[in-house]
């Protein structure tokens, strides 16, 4: 019992600390984000840390979060990095009950790690992006420092640690916390609706976007594109429902008024820069397109499809001069740059190769939304994302592949990566429990580009059976397949392969994601009675 009694004792002279701790950290998260609202909110704390966190995440460790969280990863990165402060903070509280310096300079620390994250960011933008982790920090260790002084009354000694008294000030310190507590809320208030305030310009200037007509329509789409299957994928993708997967904690909001593309580099003989109403104002091209994310597990959800409007990249670079290496041109790499500093680097060949690579402006019938790259993203058919789908793209420059890395390569993944066929069961889903004598197993497979030529399905380890196809919208969409399944009672596991359009098989092969895609025939096991 009286181990007991101690601890309780202990924990309640803690308390305090804790608690001042809490508000310290509180605060400064408070005014940095007042101060990146100022600033610009990219540059906020959290943002930067966890920028430099995903820079430095290894490939692998990355892929497991997207496969974990899905497109939740980053909304799991933020939870763990606030957690993580939070921890701190009441660390630093109690360390301040006895060491009240040591632990305002511990808070001061965490604002040089943050402002050293935000200087060395590839989109930042000069000095004045570690103001908010300063500001924040700053604040943060007056606050503890402060209110720590109304808990203990008395000096610290010139030790650094040893306190002359021990009476709290239980009144002065609920004055203090309650009076940090509000103006912390209210400045954080502040600081989020400054934050939205700038934003504004660009929903506006998307909210006034009138997408012209399309010089070269896309087709409509055949009939019976769409199966009609319960359970099968819309072949259409909606805005809404588009995967994504990018490395922005915070979403870009770029406005297309003041919005810039840069071309040049190798081979660019005739630099250009142009406006967001310069591509609205050349011939437009609307195309269906199938895009696959590299992350994208056998038998996963990173695919989708929509129309695309947009400007032909090869136009484009062949107005300033571009010509691809089967034509003397000195450029094999196309490297896209973000508004958030991303690199992504494309094969020149294949962009000039007479595919619709484009500078996508509309997405299934509106101006791109902001998660998906608004005002203009880079598109281009047959490759992963991660090479050739450069989301906010404000720069394209002509180099070469020995010359420069961009992000994903320097983080293990490979240099060109075309799109591996593969096949989804959609329906039924794993570990259903069909009652039917017949099962329609139905789903989608993809080798854009390429195209689809055959699907086909085995149940258990018996023979492979040619699955019914829908009609192909495109060799750079995904295709529909379905299968009718006379069952037996029982477990059973169904597989699906399929070929391309050029009559290649499927690979068997089980491979992850890294470096290039994974690889494999997804199957999935029921159970029949």
């Amino acid at each position: 019992m009286a181990g007991v009694s101690s601890f309780r004792k202990n924990l309640f002279r803690g308390a305090p600390g804790a608690l001042s701790g809490l508000l310290s950290g509180y605060t400064a998260l408070a005014v940095a984000e007042f101060v990146a609202s100022l600033v610009r909110p990219q540059a906020g704390p959290v943002t930067v840390v966890g920028g430099a966190a995903v820079d430095r995440t290894p490939a692998a460790l990355k892929d497991y979060a997207i496969r974990t969280f899905g497109e939740n990863d980053k909304f799991a990165l933020q939870t763990g990095i606030l957690a993580t402060i939070t921890l701190l903070a009441v660390v630093l509280g109690v360390v301040a009950l006895r060491r009240r310096r040591s632990a305002a300079v511990g808070v001061l620390l965490f604002g040089v790690v943050g402002a050293t994250a935000a200087l060395t960011r590839p989109d930042a933008q000069g000095p004045a992006d570690a103001l908010p982790s300063l500001a924040g920090a700053l604040t943060g260790a007056g606050v503890l420092y402060v209110l720590i002084g109304n808990v203990v009354s008395g000096r610290t000694a010139a030790a650094d640690g040893a306190v002359v008294g021990s009476v709290w000030s239980r009144r002065g310190f609920l004055v203090a916390v309650s009076a940090t507590a509000v103006a912390a809320t209210g400045v954080g208030a502040v600081g989020r609706a400054l934050t939205g305030r700038r934003g504004e310009g660009a929903v506006a200037s998307r909210a006034a976007v009138e997408l012209p007509a399309p010089a070269s329509p896309a087709p409509p789409l055949p009939a019976g594109a769409q199966l009609k299957v319960a359970g099968i994928s819309s072949f259409t993708t909606s805005n809404r429902d588009f995967y994504r997967v990018d490395t922005a904690l915070v979403v870009p909001k770029v406005d297309a008024d003041t919005w810039r593309l840069r071309v040049r580099g190798k081979g660019v003989t005739r630099p250009r820069t142009y406006t967001f109403q310069d591509l609205l104002g050349r011939p437009l091209i609307e195309r269906d397109i199938t895009l696959t994310c590299v992350s994208n597990e056998v038998g996963g959800p990173y695919v989708g499809h929509a129309r695309w409007l947009g400007v032909r990249l090869a136009d484009l670079l062949r107005e300033c001069g571009v010509e691809p290496p089967s034509k003397g041109g000195p450029a094999d790499q196309l490297v896209a740059r973000s508004v958030d500093g991303m690199t992504l680097g494309s094969p020149v060949e294949d962009v000039l190769d007479g595919r619709d690579a484009m500078l996508a402006v509309g997405m299934n019938g509106e101006p791109l939304p902001f998660e998906h790259g608004f005002p203009v993203r880079m598109l281009v058919p047959g490759l992963f994302g991660y090479v050739s789908a450069c989301k906010w793209i404000e720069d394209i420059e002509l180099t070469t592949f020995d010359a420069y890395d961009p992000y994903w390569v320097k983080r293990s993944w490979a240099r060109k990566a075309p799109i591996k066929t593969l096949a989804r069961i959609d329906t039924p889903k794993p570990f259903a429990r069909p009652d039917s004598a017949t099962v329609t197993v139905a789903g989608v497979a993809w080798a854009q580009h390429r195209g689809i030529q055959r699907v086909e399905v085995r149940v258990d380890e018996g023979p492979w059976q040619e699955a019914d196809l829908a009609p192909q919208a495109g060799v750079d969409t995904w295709r529909q397949w379905s299968f009718p399944w006379k069952t037996t009672p029982g477990g059973h596991t169904v597989t699906v392969r399929a070929t391309d359009g050029t009559g290649q098989l499927q690979t068997e092969q089980r491979v992850r994601t890294i470096p290039d895609g994974a690889s494999g025939w997804h199957s999935v096991f029921v159970t029949v009675g």
